[in-house]
């Protein structure tokens, strides 16, 4: 019997997307449908910045009615069927999510600003309770209830605490993508989100006088999972805990960790038309040094004999950019490497890395904002992939890498652990480089061990590629671990 799956998130690609949580959402439930018959639907807001035409959607009902705590809110519901084998429907409310939208930025804070918006727990709060009241108004009886980070995690509150007959089977999983950021916010928003004050505490959704969001989501999902197995365990610890290690040790028994996924539709070099040359693991030496002539001439390097490392992330303090300033001077003082990073994020790293280039003239290359098609030349092109990050629940760049034949040089904590193999001097193997210190040095005599190994291995190198190539990263692994995960949640085995 097929199951029933509804999730409810804030982004979902290709309508819209901050970062890893809209790539899950949107390739997470395409694969449970099309790979293991899922009955899934997807609820996102509609925001302005969806384009409706492209998309296919159609307006589904209006005039629809949700009880807050202290008011009722009418919405109306759009409908898409443009990603395969998922009906996506868009709550409309402009109040809360037909403001503009630049980018990455106009989600969660003002597009000019880059301040967060102060009504967020208002706006996300009425979103949840809107989705719940649609699933009902189309009679679709979910047996779990999917919902992702802060913005949607009332959904497991308002199942147990509203008892709607409805509901009376269905179950609640929280994915934890990213667990600093929270959702905390002002108590104001307490009657409006319908939240019992009684529930109001230390225990549930109180965080020094605040509302957390995400804390209360923790109390009362009935399953709780992150992004890969390490980080499953690493959140249990004050060091990455953010705070909630306490709660999420008490319900450590009802915490799995199930590693993402990536489009292998859309990370294939064998078939990726962005890239001048298309290539595969046996064909790697010739398809790799064909971008990365590219590649050199793109971003105005001097040499293709000289090994190639990419950073392609959001350049903050979490992706390790702090440790990267700190040493990549004197990595490109003392070694023969190039550096190739695009990326946006933080001001002051931004004009840093920047001004490099004029520096060290065919040296590095640098764009600031991000590009698609650049990112997809950066992996084909490049010999290895940076990856430094101080924590990363899962990382789905490394994965890509890999695909690609380009090496990972990464920290070894959260997804790129369970992800990275270890290069092994005495045997030749492995899929990338690996340290553990958070410290500039770290990272430094990483870049210089896999350097060396470049010029001194070049045999090594060329069997780790092939082995990283030969990884399986698709969905579908992942998306049958979910689906085992619902079946023992809804108690069908």
């Amino acid at each position: 019997m097929a199951q029933n799956i509804l999730f409810i998130a804030s982004e979902m690609t290709p309508f819209i997307k901050t970062g890893g949580l809209g790539d899950v959402v949107g390739a997470l439930p395409k694969s449970l449908a099309t790979e293991h018959g899922v009955n899934v639907k997807v609820i996102i807001p509609l925001y302005s910045s969806i384009d409706y035409q492209k998309y296919g959607l159609f307006p589904r009902m209006q005039g629809n009615c949700v009880n807050m705590g202290n008011c009722q809110e009418f919405f109306s519901v759009h409908q898409s069927n443009f990603v395969k084998g998922v009906e996506t429907y868009f709550i409309e409310f402009n109040k809360y999510f037909g403001r503009p939208i630049y980018r990455q930025h106009g989600l969660y804070d003002d597009c000019n600003t880059h301040t967060e918006y102060w009504d967020n727990a208002y706006r996300y709060s009425f979103f949840t309770r809107a989705a719940l009241q649609t699933a009902k108004d189309l009679n679709f009886r979910p047996d779990v209830v999917h919902v992702h980070d802060w913005q949607t995690a009332l959904a497991p509150y308002y199942l147990k605490h509203d008892h709607d007959p409805f509901f009376a089977n269905t179950r609640s999983l929280l994915t934890l993508h990213n667990l600093p950021y929270q959702g905390k916010y002002g108590a104001d928003v307490v009657p409006y989100a319908k939240v019992d004050w009684a529930d109001f505490n230390a225990g549930a959704f109180e965080d020094y006088g605040r509302i957390n969001l995400l804390k209360g989501g923790i109390r009362f999902a009935d399953k709780l999972n992150t992004v890969s197995p390490n980080y499953a365990r690493e959140i249990l610890t004050p060091e990455y805990g953010a705070g909630l290690d306490f709660m999420l040790r008490e319900r450590q028994g009802d915490l799995v960790g199930i590693l993402n996924g990536i489009d292998t539709q859309m990370w294939n070099p064998q078939k990726d038309i962005v890239i001048p040359h298309q290539y595969t693991w046996d064909s790697s030496d010739e398809g790799k040094a064909q971008n990365k002539k590219e590649l050199v001439n793109r971003f105005h390097l001097s040499s293709t004999e000289k090994p190639i490392f990419s950073m392609a992330v959001r350049l903050t303090e979490q992706k390790g950019v702090k440790m990267l300033s700190d040493c990549i001077e004197p990595v490109l003082n003392t070694m023969e490497c190039q550096f190739v990073i695009m990326g946006n994020g933080d001001g002051w790293i931004q004009d840093y890395f920047d001004s490099l280039p004029k520096k060290y003239p065919g040296k590095i290359g640098v764009h600031i904002g991000f590009e698609g098609e650049t990112e997809h030349l950066m992996d084909a092109g490049a010999d290895f992939s940076l990856v430094p990050s101080i924590y990363e629940p899962c990382g789905l760049k490394q994965m890509v890498s890999q695909t690609y034949g380009a090496l990972p040089v990464g920290r070894a904590t959260g997804g790129l652990e369970d992800t990275i193999l270890n290069y092994n001097e005495q045997y030749g193997v492995g899929t990338g480089f690996k340290f553990h210190d958070i410290s500039s040095r770290a990272l430094y005599n990483t870049i210089g061990w896999a350097n060396a190994t470049y010029f001194d291995r070049p045999e090594h190198i060329r069997m780790m590629r092939k082995m990283a190539m030969k990884q399986n990263y698709s969905w579908n692994k992942s998306s049958m671990d979910y689906k085992n995960l619902y079946s023992k949640m809804a108690g069908v085995y």
